[in-house]
């Protein structure tokens, strides 16, 4: 079992920066790969950012060149460096983690943007 828990979630102007972060616990060892899903209010869950054990990282075209991902491995700990923030970037945040055989996902961090 994978526990994550994210914060770092807060009300930010247009423009600004914010930094999410999730904490891994729990069968550490058996994560592939861990990443960042968001979920805007009437719209399907869509991924962000994913970074696996070995460092490869990928983004989705509406986080690419604004956002961040990385990983800390001695504090089991994945962050998301998200700047220019966007009116459209308001929405729950999740961290996800997979393995071979689970997703797990946390609670959610919400992301409000004001204009």
């Amino acid at each position: 079992q994978v526990q994550l828990v994210e914060s770092g979630g807060n009300l930010v102007q247009a423009g600004g920066s914010l930094r999410l972060s999730c904490a891994a616990s729990g069968s550490i060892f058996s994560i592939n790969a861990m990443g960042w899903y968001r979920q805007a209010p009437g719209k399907q869950r869509e991924l962000v950012a994913a970074i696996t054990t070995t460092g490869i990282t990928s983004y989705a075209d509406s986080a690419k060149s604004r956002f961040t991902i990385a990983r800390d491995n001695a504090k089991n700990t994945v962050y998301m460096q998200m700047n220019s923030l966007k009116p459209e970037d308001t929405a729950v945040y999740y961290c996800n983690a997979k393995g071979f055989v689970y997703t797990c996902w946390g609670q959610g961090a919400q992301v409000t943007l004001s204009s």
